[in-house]
């Protein structure tokens, strides 16, 4: 970052004052980041359900399995554009303006999805994902701004702090969105996210002057050279894309299945191509090569992680939405009200299993990294081994549903499974990464994510064919069988990982 901001250098204007003793600036990212969380999964929450009920046309079975596709790969595209987002940031603008142009755009998204018009609503799609792709990787730089020459210990307690806010966004998000979207108008729900995104962006310029000059300047600005060189690039893989389309449009075979597709092949594409570059780069050291081949290890395991994972806001809600028996009183709840539990389940968890692996550490009995994503597969695989007995229980009762318990058992075994693995792997990644490649690493760690769900675009089409019990139970199969593999491998994981632990 060109213009660092040490403890001494932060007596800006209202410093004297601090968030949770925190410097003051903190308070501006973490309302900045709730509202953002707010207006992402509130939109996110409601976003099957109503591709189901207001987009897609055809049956009702081929409309929920394309729904469920696009929502996996259009997350996945989300995940993606954080890469280049974080390029604009560093080589253009700095991370200040692209937070600000980010959330801008998401707004604008969400406010063109309020528009009854499928038109609309795929603009508005687009729309946030730019802007998401600008403003969430940067908001965490400038997080990590604030504590620039500051012990560690405090700035992982920032860090766990800005979490917070991440998942108090997320957990309030469903019960208004959802609600208004499922009972009384979808375009009022996408709204009430956008009412969301603003009031981030109007409190992110009322308090930017606690940031002091973090995030103003990018941190490696780009020469005229290499900005015309990305430019082109940009415009070149644009028109080549617009030109498939119009091919495909004026020849009469166009089907949003081929756009789903594609953009799942880039999102499998993409990290096999960073990994190639990082093994054939010279500058990767015969030290620091092992480490990267167990990091693929971690890798993978965590992108089927993530592709199990994140079926909850799409077979997930959908099952909660048909399935599921919301009734209570004479009052049915909406089925997005079911995206409220995971965030608040990591809330009241994060501080207790943050808590036990210290615990478990002094006393050096706490599980080493692969033995955490070994019990993070097997908990993933149990959660949909849960959902398989819950989609039989389904399909042998009378009325057709299950109670509430079926899913909220799901929840509970995904998010223990992400205290075992999300934290642990971001935590990996910085230090298994080689000093030039940090970067690098950090985009494959959330690229994991991007692949997953990218996967999704064609995995989760194999529910209606196969049924729910047996696609559930398939999928809790594969999860256990690579947790098992990935303890019989630690060993050699260990090794590969040198003195990292």
């Amino acid at each position: 970052m060109a213009s660092s901001l040490t403890k001494d250098s932060a007596s800006i204007p209202g410093d004297e004052k601090t968030f949770f003793g925190h410097p003051r600036g903190m308070a501006t990212l973490f309302m900045t980041e709730m509202w953002e969380r707010f207006s992402w999964y509130g939109m996110r929450g409601i976003l099957t359900l109503y591709l189901v009920a207001a987009v897609i046309d055809g049956p009702l079975e081929d409309r929920k399995v394309l729904a469920a596709s696009i929502y996996g790969v259009y997350n996945a595209v989300v995940y993606m554009a954080a890469m280049p987002g974080g390029w604009v940031a560093d080589r253009l603008w700095g991370a200040r303006k692209a937070v600000l142009v980010g959330g801008i755009i998401i707004a604008l998204g969400h406010y063109t999805l309020a528009v009854p018009s499928d038109t609309a609503f795929f603009i508005g799609l687009a729309l946030i994902a730019v802007g998401t792709g600008l403003l969430k990787p940067n908001v965490s730089v400038m997080v990590g701004g604030l504590y620039e020459g500051q012990p560690s210990a405090r700035r992982d307690a920032g860090f766990t702090l800005f979490y917070m806010a991440i998942n108090i966004g997320a957990m309030f998000a469903p019960l208004v969105v959802g609600y208004l979207g499922e009972n009384v108008n979808w375009h009022l729900g996408f709204a009430a996210a956008g009412i969301g995104m603003t009031l981030a962006v109007v409190q992110y310029v009322l308090g930017g002057r606690h940031l002091g000059d973090i995030g103003k300047e990018p941190a490696k600005p780009a020469s005229a050279e290499e900005k015309r060189a990305v430019l082109r690039k940009v415009l070149i893989w644009t028109g080549i894309a617009v030109a498939a389309l119009v091919i495909d449009i004026v020849a009469g075979t166009y089907d949003i299945e081929h756009i789903v597709n594609l953009l799942a092949v880039l999102g499998v594409v993409v990290p096999v191509v960073y990994f190639v570059a990082i093994f054939r780069n010279p500058a990767l050291t015969a030290e620091d090569r092992p480490k990267i081949k167990a990091y693929v290890w971690f890798f993978v395991t965590a992108v089927l992680f993530w592709m199990i994972y994140d079926q909850s806001g799409s077979l997930l809600t959908i099952f909660a939405d048909e399935k599921t028996d919301r009734m209570i009183g004479g009052w049915e709840f909406p089925a997005s009200w079911y995206q409220s539990v995971n965030p608040m389940m990591v809330i009241i968890l994060a501080p207790i299993f943050a808590a036990l692996w210290v615990k478990l550490a002094r006393r050096n009995r706490e599980p080493s990294t692969p033995m955490k994503f070994a019990l993070a597969m097997l908990l993933i695989g149990g959660s949909f081994a849960i959902m398989g007995l819950a989609g039989a229980a389904a399909a042998n009762s009378e009325t057709g549903k299950v109670t509430v318990f079926w899913l909220l058992s799901v929840y509970l075994v995904q998010t223990i499974g992400e205290m075992c693995l999300s934290p642990v792997g971001l935590s990996l990644s910085t230090k298994m990464a080689p000093k030039l490649f940090i970067g690098q690493i950090m985009g494959l760690w959330f690229l994991a994510s991007a692949t997953g769900n990218a996967l999704n675009g064609w995995t989760t089409r194999l529910n209606a064919p196969m049924g729910d019990a047996a696609y559930y139970t398939m999928w809790a199969i594969i999860a256990i069988a690579a947790g098992f593999a990935f303890m019989t491998a630690g060993r050699k994981i260990r090794a590969l990982m040198g003195d990292v632990r």
